[in-house]
């Protein structure tokens, strides 16, 4: 996990006679969704920078997201007033929807101030999940156990309200990642097949990059106009992208996206997942057949790199 400790004294007295150097602490949620999109919650590194800060006075800024085996992650919490934290998060374990370990080392102005080794666990309820979040902490130049509780419990409450409006698409398609990735990143085609069954895409401007966009109207098939403008916030080729959905160029935005692609095979695993911007906007978009909008999205990316 990131990033959860700008509350806490990062910068407090060493550890003495009256302070605890290790602590095995239990952290557990039961979440309204789906394992998969708790998976996706704790894990996409665009959903993780949605719930990371654990309040509105932290600013999480990622230089660095691996999400596999051996990858790592590296951010800076911010405070206003108060030296940087630097969080290194290491992925030791990935099993999609069951158990994750990864190491966790805290440090500020260049002094490591914790280390710890994260275990989550999620089960599957129905059409609820239970995250089960087990940290055994070493405190190294301060006594790290109050501010770990407080970081990570509102942590995994921002988690269990994020996990709750996401919304998870995915679809194995029969075409080589790369294939299914240059028609995902190719301006000229993007336009193509973005959108559901009878819709069109006029774009504006398009700039596939990290820090670039794409400008276009979603045209139905009755003729009504939809504006949309993608920023593109992380684009790792082959492996993920991240944007921001906003409604319009430079309009409010209503959701934080990513997609990966999987290789399996020859196949390509597409996942594709949106964090609503507030509950209201997730329940609003499931009521007018976002999923399904969206797996036929996605049934037109295979079809076009199918028939090609």
């Amino acid at each position: 996990m990131t990033l959860n400790l700008a509350t806490s004294n990062a910068l407090g007295a060493a550890p003495g006679p009256g302070n605890k150097r290790f602590a095995t602490l239990t952290f557990e949620r039961e979440v309204a969704a789906p394992s998969d999109a708790l998976w996706q919650a704790w894990t996409a590194p665009a959903a993780r920078a949605v719930w990371a800060a654990p309040n509105p006075s932290v600013t999480v800024e990622f230089l660095e997201a691996d999400t596999r085996v051996g990858g790592r992650e590296i951010s800076l919490c911010k405070v206003e007033g108060q030296p940087d934290i630097r969080c290194e998060n290491g992925w030791l374990v990935l099993q999609p929807a069951l158990r994750s370990v990864n190491y966790e080392v805290i440090s500020c102005e260049g002094v490591t101030q914790s280390a710890a080794l994260v275990t989550a666990d999620i089960s599957a309820l129905q059409e609820r999940s239970r995250l089960v979040v087990t940290v055994q902490l070493s405190s190294l130049a301060a006594d790290m156990e109050a501010g770990y509780r407080e970081g990570f419990g509102a942590g995994l409450d921002n988690l269990a309200g994020v996990a709750e409006r996401t919304m998870l698409l995915q679809r194995v398609i029969r075409a080589p990642r790369s294939v299914v990735w240059g028609a995902w990143m190719n301006p000229e085609t993007l336009p193509i097949w973005w959108g559901p069954d009878g819709f069109s895409c006029r774009t504006q401007r398009i700039d596939l990059r990290t820090g670039g966009d794409w400008v276009f109207d979603m045209i139905g098939p009755d003729g009504t106009v939809y504006p949309n403008h993608h920023q593109y916030i992380e684009v790792r080729p082959e492996e993920r992208l991240g944007y921001a959905l906003l409604w319009g160029e430079n309009g409010p935005k209503h959701a934080d996206a990513w997609a990966s692609f999987e290789d399996m095979d020859g196949a390509t695993k597409v996942t594709l997942g949106m964090v609503f911007a507030t509950s209201a906007e997730f329940e609003e978009a499931k009521g007018f057949g976002a999923v399904e909008l969206g797996h036929q999205t996605l049934g037109k990316l295979e079809r076009f790199v199918t028939s090609r």
